[in-house]
């Protein structure tokens, strides 16, 4: 009894539009939907949703279910256990080889795009060395755009809210199928090569799920890649837990930090977590970490082209001397407020540029690419153009590395300055994103960038990213928040130069940890993160407080950027704590009819015109006399399980009990969860006039025990025991005898606070 027939007209603006649910009520809960589907593209690209369907995350016992797992031998439950975690190591293996391939791909573009600007600006031909960087940058960008806006729009942004929707029990169209993978991937690669103020860290995270989803699928009975062993992965619950090892490995893959990951899954990722699973996500990352190890062992002979040392992010910072004082904490105490107020303003910009660019985006693919095109212009004379303003430094005595550097990479960039100088703004913009990162992390360069390019580099990246973030291309938040915190931390290093016993690049480091707890409101995996990524463990406790300190006051102001963006997406994502306000309300306050009910026999015509009549996805089944003594509840069977049934025509012209000899007849594959929506639809029946009179027995697909709540139970308790068991359907029934035995269903999206606010508008969200 999902609520699914969201229909928005494609003319509105971006309102407070109207969700029709299954029981014809209508509250209002605020979209950025237009055409195709309720995917990334959905408040970013404007599409319009499909329906939003919720995942069935529980175990449906009924006699078929029974039969099945009463029939599995030693054999196969081990087969079963096997499979589980070959599953996390081919998921391991090919997101460590995606991450691997998406690295050299863009280390290899962009420093073929790099070396011809740099040899053009040597030559002094400054107007042809714009050209062929904004013209590169452009090919590149339109490229991406093209394959979000024509082939897979639910490839565009990070992908993270995404799967952490779908986690949470949502099924949104098309986010994890293999359009979008592709997309991902090859888009992924155009957009971070074409210069944009982007990472590929969350489109790695939704490319680890899309492999998991794929591997996930139990095989294909269209294509005939299917065994019977398969069939036992055919449910969202084991496709769940092996999503979760895949937005693990995209972490880990992005990051080379697979503690990281396993801990990202745990903290944002993940609505449902059980010790198991965590020992297959750890060993998941694993996997990745020594694929990395094995291909940059490899890299490093040079057999990779131009990705060599670079590529995979890793800042060392290990070398620089970690002692600290109080004025060093009193530091990192003002980075952790700066970081959360930049952080919740750069949340609150990046929800009012969304709107717009939904606006701009519902106009078609064409508008897509022009505004792709247009951003990235503006990227580019940013990136040309600001380094003109700097002065030229002199190249100090002391330095390791060659200056000026007319490499792909480096610190020490010479642009248009003489010989033995350097300029500090092109040694930030005229480079790839990790390597910028890398030079402000750098250690012992106390004077390499001065304190006038380092705030017009900050206000660049920080306008940029936010632009940059909405327009139809995978794009990552990561590096750019990154990018600006190192920025900012580094500014405050050397405003307590004098009283600090810190290095530069270690507040270039607390900085950007700032600026992500302000931004993502994360902590542990963060922390994990940076550690992992930076080699210095020394600097836990420091990274610690910036976080939380950051994270505290983000909070404050609004939600993290995540939360804000599934909200923008409409998606019915379920929090893990109740609102104040469902303290005051009851199950069965939020129940309404009519319900629609089977019986135990039913009649083959009535259960066909319920399903056209309408769009539930579940319905309670009662036995009556002669089969039960006075009404009861039988249990819940789902549609599209009566769809299978209805479409075998094991039918009997009298009301009477099919017995075992149904449940001999029909088989339990027959009835897994169906790939990529692939399963029986109303349109596949071809039910006779005849046969429309005949009756079916509904038991044996019946779950026999769905969860129910008595209907006083308050509703801040139902919604935590909702999400927290992972439902699609909880049943209320009636506290007294003499009643039906059954008030009502609750799914998903009568726990929505669109929902309950416009039954009860009176009551106010803060208490």
């Amino acid at each position: 009894m999902d609520h699914e027939k969201n229909v928005v007209n494609e003319d509105d603006d971006i309102e407070n539009y109207t969700w029709k649910d299954t029981d014809e009520r209508t509250y209002s809960q605020p979209l950025l939907t237009r055409r195709h589907n309720t995917t990334s593209q959905i408040a970013i690209v404007g599409a319009n949703p499909c329906p939003v369907e919720s995942l069935d995350y529980e175990i449906i016992e009924n006699e078929l279910f029974k039969q099945d797992w009463r029939s599995r031998k030693t054999i196969q439950i081990f087969q079963y256990v096997l499979l589980k975690w070959a599953f996390a190591l081919i998921i391991g293996l090919v997101t460590g080889l995606v991450g691997i391939f998406n690295n050299i791909a863009v280390e290899n573009i962009s420093g073929f795009k790099l070396l011809m600007t740099t040899g053009l600006m040597l030559k002094h031909q400054y107007y042809k060395a714009f050209v062929a960087l904004a013209g590169c940058n452009l090919a590149l960008a339109a490229a991406a755009a093209a394959l979000c806006a024509y082939i897979a729009p639910a490839a565009a942004g990070s992908g993270i809210p995404e799967v952490k929707a779908y986690l949470n029990g949502v099924d949104a169209h098309s986010i994890l199928a293999p359009s979008t993978l592709f997309v991902k991937i090859f888009g992924s690669i155009l957009c971070v090569s074409a210069g944009f103020v982007v990472g590929k860290e969350g489109p790695m995270v939704h490319t680890g799920a899309c492999v998991a989803s794929l591997i996930g699928q139990g095989g294909s009975r269209k294509y005939h890649l299917t065994w019977k062993w398969l069939r036992y992965f055919k449910n969202d619950r084991d496709r769940r837990d092996l999503i979760t090892c895949g937005a693990a490995a995209g972490v880990a893959s992005a990051f080379r930090a697979p503690v990281g990951g396993v801990l990202f899954a745990l903290e944002e990722a993940a609505s449902w977590w059980r010790s198991a699973l965590l020992w297959r996500t750890f060993f998941t990352t694993a996997v990745v970490a020594i694929v990395l190890r094995a291909f940059m062992q490899l890299c490093s002979t040079g057999t990779c082209g131009l990705f060599g040392e670079g590529g995979l992010i890793m800042y060392d910072v290990s070398a620089a001397k970690v002692t600290y004082s109080v004025p060093d904490i009193l530091a990192v105490i003002l980075l952790g407020v700066i970081g959360g107020i930049l952080g919740s303003l750069y949340n609150y910009l990046v929800d009012k540029v969304l709107r717009t660019y939904s606006m701009i985006n519902e106009k078609g693919p064409a508008a897509k690419i022009a505004l792709v095109v247009t951003i990235s212009l503006l990227t580019s004379i940013c990136s040309y153009g600001l380094p003109w303003f700097a002065p030229c430094i002199p190249c100090p005595a002391d330095v390791s590395s060659r200056c000026p550097n007319t490499d792909v990479s480096g610190n020490y960039k010479s642009f248009q300055c003489p010989p033995n100088h350097y300029n500090d703004l092109a040694s930030l913009f005229l480079n790839t994103n990790d390597d910028a990162i890398r030079n402000l992390l750098s250690t012992s360069t106390t004077k390499e960038f001065h304190i006038s390019s380092l705030f017009i580099f900050f206000g660049a990246i920080y306008f940029l990213g936010i632009i940059t973030y909405g327009i139809a291309i995978p794009s990552g938040l990561f590096i750019p928040v990154i990018l600006a915190g190192s920025c900012y931390g580094r500014l405050v290093g050397r405003l307590f130069e004098p009283i600090s016993k810190l290095d530069v690049g270690l507040f270039g480091l607390l900085g950007a940890a700032s600026f992500l707890g302000g931004t993502m409101r994360m902590t542990v995996s963060l922390c994990i993160i940076l550690l992992e990524l930076t080699n210095d463990l020394l600097m836990l406790p420091l990274v610690m407080l910036v976080l939380l300190i950051s994270k505290t006051m983000g909070d404050m102001f609004n939600h993290g950027v995540y939360d804000q963006i599934v909200k923008l997406k409409g998606l019915p994502y379920l929090e893990a704590h109740a609102e104040p306000y469902m303290k005051h309300l009851v199950a069965r306050d939020i129940v309404s009819g009519p319900l629609i009910t089977f019986s135990g026999v039913e009649k083959v015509g009535n259960i066909l015109h319920a399903l056209k009549m309408t769009g539930h996805n579940g319905f309670p089944v009662i036995d009556e006399p002669p089969f039960a003594d006075a009404p009861e509840l039988c249990g819940l069977v789902l549609r599209s399980h009566l769809l299978v049934l209805l479409k075998g025509k094991i039918f009997s012209r009298d009301r009477v009990l099919a017995g075992d000899d149904l449940v001999r007849t029909i088989s339990t594959f027959d009835f897994a969860k169906a790939g990529s929506g692939k399963g029986v639809k109303l349109e596949d029946l071809d039910i006779e006039d005849e046969e429309m009179e005949m009756y079916v027995d509904l038991h044996p697909i019946t779950n026999a025990s769905p969860y129910t709540v008595v209907e006083t139970m308050s509703l801040a308790k139902a919604a935590v025991l909702f999400r927290q068991l992972g439902l699609r359907h909880m049943c209320v029934v009636p506290k007294s005898q003499g009643r039906p035995p059954i008030v009502g269903i609750l799914t998903r999206h009568d726990f929505m606070p669109e929902h309950i606010l416009g039954l009860y508008p009176h009551i106010s969200r803060r208490k």
